[in-house]
């Protein structure tokens, strides 16, 4: 029996590789699948030191050699060229697929346009972020901003849909297409079949993990400056920094600057791993730099740490903290060193029950898990196949 034309997800990221975007691509891979769409996937070879993969069962995937930074990072402008380049020869020879989905950056997107005019094939974009807003928020060069926009609006503007993952995002997309493009808010979550409490994880003290991109964005070294100020008070407190960035080498320096030996790097690791150490930390670490034009984001990295029982410290403006406070995930403070060293200091403290965890963790299951979105996700893309 021939096997029906595929969706083909196109990406830099997808499982074992970590990171929210291959988190949630995997999850449509599965979604999809389980409704017996056939998936190909087009991507990348994971970093050296990765986990094997293990495939969603229903999906091909096709991964290709890429560039990477020092970090093991597909970020960069030589970077995205090495994957953007081989695939549009990827997919003007790929078999006829019924639909294309595709997550940025937005070359990415304008190669997956090219293709789609010239094959008739429509395409969803994927939209985590928009990136001409965070170049612009982080003082990139205006001129290359004004570029940026205009090849992000132009790789959104032909797509059938774009799926956002929340809805600050959905409202920039729109800004940026004139509202030309249907948008469609599917949510953003965390893989709980990865994400989970750990029965058998052990701890050897207090730790407060953060895991995901050290970026500009982000703001992570508010974290390190104020665990450097409750660090003496807790002799056995270790801050636990998972993931890699554009400030991962600035952190380090500034780690052992101000609390040498108490701040481990741990770089990239499987998702299981994090899971582990979630699973018994006193909290997980969530920030966003306010004032980069990126106040609407939703760190998804939050998610990972209450979905495995760990409560949240989150510093930074955003949706994110309204939901912190709002459902008692943790701690919620402004981007500021000082009230971020009085939450610290909360968490340090704080003697977390096992009921606790188990609150934490069904919480995240019921509203922040990535089935869901996914399922939603799913639903749009069957929506333009069934057309």
């Amino acid at each position: 029996m021939t096997r029906p034309a595929p969706v083909v997800i196109a990406s830099r990221l997808f499982p074992p590789e970590p990171g929210a975007a291959a988190y949630r691509l995997g999850a449509l891979a599965r979604a999809l699948c389980s409704r017996d769409v056939p998936v190909d996937v087009v991507t990348t070879r994971p970093p050296v030191g990765s986990a094997a993969p293990t495939d969603p069962p229903g999906t091909r995937v096709r991964r290709w050699p890429v560039l990477r930074d020092a970090g093991g990072n597909v970020r960069g402008y030589v970077q995205f060229a090495s994957f953007d380049g081989p695939l549009l020869l990827r997919l003007l020879f790929h078999r006829r697929p019924a639909a294309v989905v595709v997550e940025p950056p937005p070359t990415t997107g304008t190669v997956v346009r090219l293709v789609s005019m010239l094959r008739r094939v429509p395409y969803l974009y994927y939209a985590g972020d928009v990136s001409s807003t965070a170049a612009r928020g982080i003082g990139v060069s205006p001129l290359v901003v004004r570029v940026l926009t205009a090849v992000e609006g132009w790789a959104m503007s032909g797509a059938a849909e774009v799926l956002a993952v929340s809805d600050g995002v959905a409202d920039e997309v729109r800004r940026l297409t004139r509202g030309r493009v249907p948008v469609t808010t599917v949510g953003t979550g965390v893989d709980t079949d990865v994400f989970h409490p750990c029965p058998s994880a052990t701890a050897a003290g207090r730790t407060l993990v953060y895991a995901g991109t050290m970026s500009e964005i982000h703001g992570a070294e508010v974290f390190v400056r104020a665990f450097a100020e409750v660090a003496d008070e807790f002799p056995d407190s270790t801050l636990v920094m998972y993931g890699q960035g554009a400030e991962e080498q600035t952190l380090r320096s500034l780690a052992q600057s101000l609390a040498p030996g108490r701040v481990e790097f741990r770089g990239m690791v499987s998702g299981s791993e994090v899971a582990q150490a979630f699973s018994t930390a006193q909290a997980g670490l969530a920030s966003l730099h306010p004032r980069v034009g990126y106040d609407y984001a939703f760190p998804t990295k939050m998610f990972a740490a209450t979905a495995c029982g760990a409560p949240v410290v989150y510093a930074g403006p955003g949706p994110g903290r309204a939901m912190v406070t709002d459902h008692r995930l943790g701690w919620a403070c402004d981007w500021d060193v000082e009230q971020t060293t009085a939450a610290l200091r909360s968490a340090l403290s704080a003697e977390i029950t096992p009921a606790e965890r188990e609150r934490l963790a069904v919480w995240t299951l019921e509203n922040a898990s990535q089935r869901a979105v996914a399922a939603a996700a799913a639903d749009a893309v069957t929506r333009h196949l069934r057309r």
